[in-house]
């Protein structure tokens, strides 16, 4: 039999893909393949699944195609960028999941979206999601008094309602009181979903946040602009919870920092003492577990969705989203991102919309990535000695 593609010599094991799903794996598979990779050196691991993310319509959200290619990360979970009324998501290379918003106008704008209840509408989300069960995982609302107004708890309430009728969890943010971040909590249900677990803004460390560990409330990162505080985490991590799963919140805000992208932010898991195994779990089969996603895994049968990895040992500077820094003793570099078994090709950045706020020093970074980008493209690529004459002329003419 010859395969799509071989990843040879790397680790864990060689990975054959065929048809876009894992073939075989295994030490010294033979190299009988279409394509055949030597990614000696290197860690092989499931393309890499971000529970939280912002890919559909509003006010926050980025294309993953761009940012894909070079992170490893094949599954883009949308958490509630659209509601029943603008439910809708581009084509893209990668695969996208999403949580339903419980306010049906999603995120629209920058916030404020359940303080008219009259939006978070309860049959509506349960016939939505009905609907659209294979793009829709769950439901997401925002608990912060930003977001809710004087409604305190309700849109959480009702998002409960909603998930329990179609048997899907709820993902809630949380985020500066009111209302306060333990009556959220004691609200979850096993498998639900708390994400901005170590914010510095509701700074979950009391009962409620054990309580509900214990009971199987899962904790997810969801770093973004600022959901995440390293000393929050560390107080935490001493009180015995651990984080469940690692996602970044990418979104117009956070990608250009503090968030940056996936591999960026396990690296701050990892400088809090983490270890790598448990790194990777939290960013491929837990997500996909919570989530009843494909992929996650290297089983043979499962999605050829693959990331490749240097793991350079590297001490290198992290930042939380209130910039206070750890030092990561690893640097995840990605090598090769594959999805279904096809590599996936790199893309140019989109401009940053005019309204996302971005220091001086962004605005240079950017504009000097982009004299980069233009010296690089517009420099020929290769000189005439790695040339052939594709047309060769006669040589009798003159």
């Amino acid at each position: 039999m010859t395969w799509d593609l071989l990843l040879a010599g790397g680790e864990p094991f060689d990975v054959a893909v065929a048809g876009g799903v894992i073939a075989a794996t295994g030490r010294g598979l033979p190299r009988d393949a279409g394509t055949v990779v030597d990614v000696s050196g290197l860690l092989v691991t499931p393309g890499l699944i971000d529970l939280h993310t912002h890919v559909g319509p509003g006010y926050w959200g980025i294309r993953p195609d761009p940012i894909a290619w070079y992170t490893g990360v094949t599954t883009w979970v949308d958490a509630g960028s659209a509601g029943a009324y603008t439910l809708r998501f581009p084509a893209t290379g990668v695969r996208v999941a999403a949580l339903l918003n419980i306010s049906a106008t999603g995120l629209a704008g920058r916030t404020g979206e359940n303080r008219d209840l009259a939006n978070c509408d309860v049959a509506l989300a349960i016939d939505t999601l009905q609907q659209h069960r294979d793009l829709l995982r769950g439901i997401k609302v925002r608990i912060d008094r930003e977001a809710v107004g004087d409604n305190g708890v309700e849109p959480l309430r009702r998002a409960l309602t909603a998930a329990a009728a179609c048997d899907v969890p709820v993902m809630v943010h949380v985020g500066a009181a009111p209302p306060a971040v333990d009556e959220v909590l004691d609200l979850l249900r096993p498998g639900d979903i708390v994400t901005h677990c170590a914010s510095g803004l509701a700074a979950p460390l009391g009962r409620a946040l054990v309580e509900a560990a214990a009971r199987g409330v899962l904790l997810d990162i969801g770093h973004g602009s600022g959901g995440f505080a390293f000393d929050v985490l560390e107080r935490q991590l001493d009180l015995g919870v651990r984080p469940h799963t690692i996602s970044t919140d990418l979104h117009a805000r956070s990608l250009h920092g503090p968030a940056f992208d996936l591999p960026t932010t396990m690296a701050k898991l990892l400088a809090v003492g983490l270890p790598l195994d448990e790194v990777l779990a939290a960013v491929t089969i837990r997500p996909a577990q919570a989530l009843g996603l494909p992929g996650g895994t290297l089983d043979v049968g499962a999605p050829a969705d693959l990331a490749v990895f240097e793991v350079r040992a590297e001490d290198f500077e992290v930042t939380d989203a209130h910039l206070r820094a750890r030092r990561s003793p690893v640097r995840l570099i990605n090598h090769y991102t594959y999805a279904k078994g096809r590599l996936l090709p790199s893309q140019l950045p989109p401009p940053v919309p005019p309204w996302i706020p971005l220091t001086g020093a962004q605005r240079a970074a950017l504009a000097r990535r982009d004299r980069d980008i233009r010296a690089l493209l517009s420099t020929p690529l290769v000189g005439a000695d790695a040339l052939e004459d594709q047309f060769p002329r006669d040589r009798r003419s003159p």
